[in-house]
């Protein structure tokens, strides 16, 4: 068994090793958060032992991980000693905390009352004689609905201070101003681009609550990278039971004569789907280590298929001339394949244990990123053939932001897995630069928010 520590160079601090140590055992599904903090504790005691014996800093950790014994074999104790944890998680507390039975039933009504307050957000407009679907001024203000609700929990479950949770108002609050401050045109671009964008822009605050305090580290943001896979797999298995739930109650409703349609429509659905976004949140949660087992699988199945139909799409473009299509609903449905492509790398990189020699999957991988850069390439060409022609619109402006942005990040994860493959670089690098470069699609989107509207005058 290799040591995860044992290629660490004598440059890295003691607190970097153990960072590196730390986030190895966390990928490790038998051990909890939980025992990773005592057997950080442990690790800590045996490295101040021999650091008073005379050792050096990365002697010391050295030694002290060997003393601890192979982190396979702890995995595999852990496992042994708790075989029930797998089928306990389905209806047992949160993985990484020993919870009461009190602390459950408070954190559940808490949950429940949060996810209504959710819910009965969304229908507050009604009151008011606004109509989700004609009124653009709530699609601007939708995220602002619940992200607010969705980070308030995690404030509260994580015991933020007070200066953290109050610069997370202060930028909630901002949004909200810009989001409302501006005149828009009716029908207007960057009216239709601030909806798209706020949602991105506030899911950083979310990414900072969530980590409760370690957003500047790199296992930090990795672990919001991991709970915002979770909760999207987790929102779509709630929202394919949300479908049947609608189908058997226009159902049944019509067996007596009764339309259900505006029950479904104004109440059923909206309220749904502001309502799992908590609900969803606090599973992922809860169950954290049950997604954990069934994400790579997901992962390992949808890389093939994407890195073959991006080749398809690559070999038909070229084969018969047709280029890409640079409407705004044809950019943003090419933009969120790229986006799924970074994410299914995320997924990986945040599944893969980075001692673990190189595979085919990360041969797939890389066809991936490659397929995906040759696609961008072209795109960004197809964009900047029309502004040439046509002149700048807030669309192409924005798609071209958003295209270059996601080219640096490809070409440079393509170039750090090539150097992973060929083994003139870590796979430790190539996931700090994925944690690193996530700050800068909510970069984008608020300058998008903020600066789009005036630039093009509102149209």
């Amino acid at each position: 068994m290799a040591e995860p520590a044992k290629e660490l160079g004598s440059s890295e601090s003691l607190e970097e090793q153990v960072e590196q140590w730390r986030s190895y055992l966390r990928r490790r599904s038998a051990i909890r958060p939980v025992d990773v903090e005592e057997l950080e504790d442990h690790l800590r005691g045996e490295v101040s032992t021999l650091r008073t014996a005379g050792l050096s800093e990365n002697e010391a950790f050295l030694v002290a991980v060997k003393r601890m014994g192979a982190l396979d074999a702890i995995s595999n104790e852990f496992a042994r000693e708790h075989s029930e944890r797998l089928w306990k998680q389905l209806v047992m507390s949160p993985a990484g905390t020993v919870r009461t039975g009190a602390d459950q039933q408070t954190e559940t009504i808490i949950v429940l009352v949060l996810a209504a307050l959710a819910a009965l957000a969304v229908k507050i407009p009604s009151l008011f004689g606004l109509q989700w679907g004609r009124d653009m001024a709530l699609s601007r203000n939708a995220s602002l609905f619940v992200l607010p609700i969705l980070t308030g929990y995690f404030v509260w479950k994580r015991g933020l201070s007070r200066g953290i949770w109050m610069r997370l108002a202060l930028g909630f609050g901002g949004a909200f101003v810009f989001a409302n401050v501006y005149r828009f045109e009716a029908g207007s671009d960057t009216e239709a681009l601030t909806v798209l964008h706020l949602p991105i822009a506030l899911w950083l605050l979310v990414g900072v609550a969530y980590t409760g305090g370690r957003w500047g580290e790199s296992a930090g943001r990795m672990d919001f990278v991991r709970f915002s896979g979770e909760l999207f797999i987790y929102y779509a298995l709630i929202a394919l039971g949300g479908g049947v739930l609608v189908g058997f109650t226009v159902g049944m409703f019509q067996a007596i004569g009764i339309d259900a349609q505006p029950l479904v429509q104004n109440w059923l659905v909206p309220c749904g789907m502001a309502g799992a976004v908590i609900v969803g949140s606090w599973l992922v949660e809860a169950k954290q280590s049950v997604i954990e087992n069934m994400a790579p699988v997901l992962t390992r199945i949808f890389t093939p298929l994407f890195a073959f139909t991006l080749l398809a799409f690559l070999g038909t473009m070229l084969w018969t001339g047709h280029g890409i299509d640079i409407e705004r609903n044809a950019l943003i449905a090419f933009d969120l394949l790229l986006v799924l492509v970074l994410g299914l790398l995320l997924y990986s990189i945040s599944a893969r244990d980075p001692e673990t020699r190189p595979s085919a999957l990360d041969l797939l991988l890389v066809l991936l990123l490659v397929s995906a850069l040759i696609a961008d390439a072209f795109a960004l060409a197809a964009i900047a053939a029309r502004i040439s022609e046509f002149g700048f619109t807030p669309n192409r402006v924005a798609a071209l932001g958003e295209n270059v942005i996601l080219l640096v990040n490809l070409g440079w994860s393509t170039v750090l897995y090539l150097r992973f493959l060929s083994g003139r670089g870590s796979f430790t690098g190539l996931e700090r630069w994925q944690t690193t470069y996530l700050p800068a699609y909510a970069l984008w989107a608020a300058v998008v928010v903020i600066g789009f509207p005036p630039l093009f005058r509102f149209h």
